[in-house]
């Protein structure tokens, strides 16, 4: 799974993540965490925009970023790294034997019949917000 390197900037209330690879990809959020989970959606969808018309930049190195000027700059104003993951959608379902603790499962399936979902679609849905937290 490609990983880009992401620059968080912003105060309390209203944070900004830029990608220095991908020029106009940006998300916005109140907090740290919101702009990072809002951020992996936005590099999904303009790798897939993007990928369309004229192909994807490869994901650069942390430290080839950190020695971009514009990084060093926007680090000098306050700005962190982080590194967040290109989570894509296929539209393709694949069946998945997985083993898991009887109590886990119940509460997962306790948890999906209060959200009126599967329980395919939880652990989709629990999925996905673990992989977006690993930014």
């Amino acid at each position: 799974m490609p990983r880009y390197v992401a620059l968080v900037d912003g105060e309390a209330g209203v944070y900004g993540v830029s990608f220095p690879d991908l020029p106009g990809c940006v998300a916005m959020g109140r907090t740290v965490d919101e702009a990072l989970a809002n951020a992996a959606d936005a590099l999904r969808d303009w790798i897939n925009v993007t990928e369309e018309k004229a192909g994807v930049p490869p994901p650069r190195s942390l430290e080839a970023i950190r020695r971009d000027a514009d990084t060093i700059e926007a680090l000098r104003e306050g700005a962190s790294l982080a590194i967040v993951p290109l989570v894509r959608d296929t539209g393709r379902p694949a069946k998945a034997n997985l083993s898991i603790d009887v109590g886990i499962l119940e509460a997962i399936d306790e948890e999906a019949a209060r959200r009126r979902l599967t329980r395919s679609a939880m652990v989709e849905l629990m999925a996905r917000r673990m992989l977006s937290e690993l930014v």
